[in-house]
């Protein structure tokens, strides 16, 4: 359990993800783990071929989710600082459309925490995702279990 408040930073946003400023954002001395999680629209979803998704959140709900996400994991691990940032509107193959960043002082805290917080959001948090397919259908995609 971590003793101190750790950083936490919570978005939701429809610009690009800045990865890599998320992580700069969670490093610290304090951590001699960092592990950054990007989902990413990917081209195929079982065998059906992906154009584009269009994310939809409510805003105020899913912040507060977040951030309750976030006040949790820092009870279950000693995390030192955490960014959780989805994307919203249209998003394009290869484009990010969430970052999980984390660090703590041992890696597996690292992985164990990043790995709850990524499969929590997406059972938590109301964010909808809307799958625009190759053969013009258009649907509404709810989030698969772990696994």
């Amino acid at each position: 359990m971590s003793t101190s408040t750790p950083s936490v930073v919570v978005e939701l946003t429809n610009d690009p993800i800045d990865y890599a400023s998320l992580t700069e954002q969670v490093r610290t001395p304090a951590a001699g783990a960092v592990l950054l999680f990007l989902g990413t629209v990917r081209e195929l979803t079982a065998g059906r071929e992906t154009l584009h998704l269009v994310y939809e959140a409510h805003p105020s709900m899913a912040l507060t989710q977040l951030r309750e996400l976030a006040a949790e994991a820092t009870r279950l691990w000693p995390i030192q600082r955490l960014a959780l940032v989805h994307r919203v509107g249209r998003l394009e193959l290869g484009e990010v459309s969430v970052a999980v960043a984390v660090s703590t002082p041992h890696r597996d805290q690292c992985y164990a925490a990043g790995r709850w917080l990524i499969d929590t959001l997406k059972e938590r948090v109301p964010i909808w995702k809307q799958e625009h397919w190759s053969d013009g259908e258009v649907e509404w995609v709810h989030p698969e279990p772990p696994g």
